[in-house]
């Protein structure tokens, strides 16, 4: 009776970290579905943009477009492996449904920025609503003109466009040391094998740490 209530308790903690740990993995398969999904909805072949695209139906959706590059832009600080710090180039993409923002790719810090062609192009990309704000995101340095993240509906009114952003799949036209940076699945958080992998570690903790705790409740025989 003694070793009955911390057996007791081990088992009912140990279930539950059990049971944890196969949500988890119940909920990474889910996820790998979702972002199969997405990446399969990113490959997609383009599209004419929607007469009125929303984040809900249209996140990821794969479009084609031509219009005129305007000759402005916004830089958005980012770090990318193999090039270090640079700039997202975001410009006005005037077409003759609407102006939208358009992604055009990231260059390095210290290199030139192309001017846009003069000639109507026609791209091929990906619609986005990034998810790169939180509290901690820095105001744009607007007399720098650099900022911290794609906040669409702010870029769209400091550049008089649609709050639509186009990310280019790939070079659509001669754009000096600008890399398109296209849309992909690699960003979307999915740590649901790390939880899993957590959960089971707990479990076994537990369940050695009860066993310790058991062990040392019962009465050494006489003698020894």
């Amino acid at each position: 009776m003694r070793r009955g209530v911390p057996i007791l308790f081990g088992l009912i903690g140990f279930a539950i970290l059990v049971s944890l740990g196969i949500w988890q993995v119940q909920r990474l398969a889910w996820k790998q579905g979702i972002l199969t999904e997405i990446a399969a909805r990113i490959a997609d072949a383009p599209v004419p943009i929607p007469a009125d695209p929303t984040e809900t139906r249209d996140q990821y959706l794969a479009v084609t477009a031509t219009g005129t590059v305007q000759a402005r832009d916004l830089r958005v600080l980012v770090s990318q492996q193999g090039l270090g710090a640079g700039y997202r180039i975001v410009s006005p993409f005037v077409t003759n449904t609407g102006s939208f923002l358009l992604d055009r790719g990231i260059m390095a810090v210290d290199s030139d920025l192309p001017a846009p062609p003069m000639a109507p192009v026609t791209v091929n990309g990906n619609l986005l609503w990034p998810d790169e704000i939180d509290g901690f995101t820095p105001d744009p340095d607007r007399a720098a003109n650099i900022w911290f993240a794609r906040d669409i509906t702010v870029m769209a009114a400091e550049l008089g466009t649609l709050p639509v952003l186009i990310v280019l799949r790939e070079r659509a036209f001669d754009d000096g040391a600008i890399q398109p940076a296209p849309v992909g699945v690699t960003g979307i958080p999915n740590d649901h094998l790390g939880y899993a992998v957590t959960w089971f570690a707990l479990a076994v903790i537990w369940a050695g740490m009860t066993g310790y705790f058991v062990w040392r409740m019962t009465p050494a025989k006489p003698g020894v």
